[in-house]
């Protein structure tokens, strides 16, 4: 298969195919679930385009932070944790100093 997606859960093997892949940019993605089961409220989706194929990696939050990042969760005020889409562009810079990062929001 050419096109469509992989998901990848994995964070250390997401890094790995962005070394291999070696992509311009990549893109993420906050993305609030107010009806999850688990009260995951804030997912972190990074996506990479290469050969026609989307690469899509997805963190949930664990704790006070994000499972496989470890990106921290900040709480707003009425006690609901969130990722701070600032602090997550800078993560993902320096994990990644030769790309394009760029964020893309969803409701």
């Amino acid at each position: 298969m050419d096109e469509g997606y992989v998901k990848i859960r994995d964070w250390e093997k997401y890094k790995l195919l962005v070394s291999e892949k070696n992509p311009g940019s990549i893109v993420f993605i906050l993305e609030q679930n107010g009806f999850s089961p688990n009260k995951e409220l804030t997912t972190l989706k990074i996506i990479m385009l290469h050969d026609h194929r989307y690469f899509i990696f997805f963190d949930f939050p664990k704790g006070e932070a994000l499972k496989e990042t470890k990106i921290p969760l900040h709480r707003d005020k009425r006690g609901i944790p969130n990722l701070d889409e600032y602090e997550v562009k800078a993560f993902l810079k320096k994990t990644f100093p030769n790309l394009e990062v760029y964020s893309f929001w969803t409701a």
